[in-house]
């Protein structure tokens, strides 16, 4: 199965990416869920603002997919990241990875987080009580 990809400014349907990676040959699916939270760095964040360059950032993220295959058995896989204006409690990234064996996914959901928040052009504005920062992701 081709990975899914979606860099959007709507609202994650987290069911809709497990029932899309959801098949009778995988044995483990996991998921991280990214979620606005409403404290940082010892501030109150009122909300969050991504932007991303979408064009580099798909591919990028189709490359660490590709790494990540030659890694673990992924059998399904389903990246999806917001950008705009997002709220606490709004998800901010969702990656479901499917594989036969539950530590396979474990480990390549882990490696594809870090490295997406590490590597790929999307990056995170934090609006404050107390003022606004670009910050690391």
């Amino acid at each position: 199965m081709e990975p899914i990809i979606q860099l959007t400014r709507e609202p994650l349907n987290r069911d809709a990416l497990v029932a899309a990676i959801s098949h009778p040959s995988v044995g483990g699916i996991v998921i991280f869920e990214g979620v606005v939270r409403d404290n940082a760095r010892g501030k109150q964040v009122r909300y969050l603002e991504y932007d991303v360059y979408e064009e580099m950032a798909q591919q990028q993220i189709a490359a660490i997919i590709e790494e990540a295959r030659k890694r673990w058995p992924i059998d399904r896989v389903a990246i999806a990241h917001r950008f705009g204006r997002l709220e606490i409690g709004e998800a901010s990234v969702i990656i479901a990875v499917a594989t036969p064996h539950r530590g396979e996914a474990f480990e390549a959901c882990r490696y594809l987080i870090d490295t997406l928040k590490s590597t790929v052009p999307i990056w995170k504005k934090e609006v404050a009580t107390n003022g606004e920062e670009w910050v690391e992701g």
